[in-house]
């Protein structure tokens, strides 16, 4: 007898040596805020910087338009000089602005040898464009660009809905994770209990109910990482959603659902915004070579000053005017035009296999993800049949164990295969709906 109580005693010191931790560990430090995918896509088109750049390039692109109204609007400057000279040609001159000329100014001695002489000009010139063809297609091939860079914001725009997606989606596979290793904590800990109580009557070994306190051990610990992943998803929507860091967010669902996303268009639309803007970029390159071919050709402009002269500072005796129209041709300019054309339709060009070469792997990428789609779909059915013949091999091997018709490891064993199901359950429903939502991605047309 004396030897059982001493083992008893030694017992109940390694309980208090391996008995797990009793409280649940809890997410780290920060304010729970609730979420649905709707909300973390409104936030995010609204707060997203990588979208906030795209809409600024569409700004530039706009204003890069409206600088070339400059084709059309007529110039116009104004200038004061202030000027002093004894040339003779140039004194006269003066004079001569200033309407001041004398009779006396034409003595020979006063024309080689005159006094300084000054003369301050107030002066307004206009510059009107009428006729430059270049400037015009120029002009043309930049409202190209600015549509060019609306599609591409469009586009950018879809990909952050299809990414908020995707983070939400890992957000509510975090937390299916966090359900799953919750249940089998708490069946570790009971297996455990019921294990340490046989242990004390006598009835199972020191070693079974070592086996079951790590079990515990390990499912705590894989809890802790699923917890952990759920700040790490929700810290990511964050930076999606333009929003500080520590906020954890919650779903409704803590089971991941199958997502129903419209994918019944698998076809892919050669109207989809990327493939939009590079059509608009190609024939702003088609606009822009147009225009260089064209620089060669004449130019018509109207030109035009009035001016005011007077030998006085702020004085405006005398006034002038000079109007005309200038026709211009820049007959030759060392084949310049000609090797720029030959750059600009290389990169013309580029531009069209570049867009070739998208739609091509977008095609491919669009099948694989059909299908992934299929594979995911058979992996959900097949892993909710293994999750059910886990369940129940669970409940067997544990009623059998109570009943003392099995070992305790392979109860453990059994709940172990059962995480693993789940997870693995979770994970094709996660896959699942990312290809989902990817197939809508690559199917989605322009203004949609």
């Amino acid at each position: 007898m004396m030897i059982n109580i001493r083992h008893l005693f030694v017992w109940k010191a390694s309980l208090v040596l391996f008995l797990p931790m009793a409280f649940t560990q809890a997410y780290p430090q920060g304010r729970l805020e609730k979420l649905d995918a709707n909300q973390a896509i409104a936030a995010a088109l609204a707060n997203n910087r990588e979208l906030q750049l795209a809409t600024l390039d569409e700004k530039i692109a706009a204003a890069r338009f409206r600088e070339t109204k400059a084709i059309f609007m007529p110039q116009a400057g104004l200038s004061y000089t202030a000027m002093t000279t004894n040339n003779p040609l140039n004194a006269f001159g003066f004079k001569l602005q200033q309407q001041s000329i004398a009779q006396t100014d034409f003595d020979p001695s006063l024309l080689n040898h005159p006094k300084s002489t000054a003369d301050f000009t107030t002066r307004v010139d206009i510059q009107q464009p009428l006729l430059n063809m270049d400037q015009y297609y120029l002009r043309k091939g930049a409202y190209k660009q600015v549509e060019a860079s609306r599609f591409k914001s469009e586009r950018t725009k879809d990909g952050l809905v299809f990414e908020v997606q995707k983070a939400y989606m890992q957000l509510q596979l975090a937390y299916s994770s966090v359900k799953v290793w919750e249940d089998a904590l708490q069946t570790a800990r009971a297996l455990y209990r019921f294990t340490a109580d046989r242990v004390e009557q006598g009835l199972l070994r020191k070693p079974d109910a070592l086996n079951a306190n790590v079990q515990v051990i390990t499912t705590e610990s894989n809890l802790a990482t699923a917890r952990s992943n759920v700040k790490n998803a929700s810290d990511y929507l964050s930076l999606l959603m333009g929003k500080p860091y520590g906020v954890v967010y919650t779903v409704d669902d803590k089971e991941l659902p199958v997502a129903e996303l419209p994918v019944a268009d698998t076809s892919l639309p050669a109207g989809r915004a990327d493939f939009a803007a590079l059509h608009k970029a190609i024939e702003a390159s088609d606009l822009a070579i147009r225009s260089r071919r064209l620089s060669a050709l004449p130019r018509l402009n109207a030109f035009g000053s009035y001016q005011l002269n007077d030998n006085r500072m702020l004085g405006f005796g005398a006034n002038a005017y000079l109007a005309g129209i200038q026709l211009s041709w820049d007959i030759f300019k060392g084949n310049s035009i000609r090797n720029k054309v030959s750059t600009q339709t290389m990169e013309r060009n580029k531009l069209v296999q570049e867009l070739s070469f998208r739609e091509e792997q977008s095609r491919l990428e669009l099948n694989k993800a059909q299908r992934q789609l299929a594979d995911a779909a058979y992996k959900i059915r097949q892993q909710d049949a293994a999750v059910l013949n886990a369940s129940e091999s669970l409940r067997i091997l544990n009623d059998r164990y109570e009943q003392g018709l099995a070992g305790n490891t392979d109860v453990l064993m059994a709940q172990t295969q059962l995480s693993q199901q789940r997870l693995a359950l979770a994970q094709a429903i996660f896959e699942h709906n990312v290809t989902a939502a990817y197939i809508h991605f690559l199917t989605t047309p322009s203004g949609k």
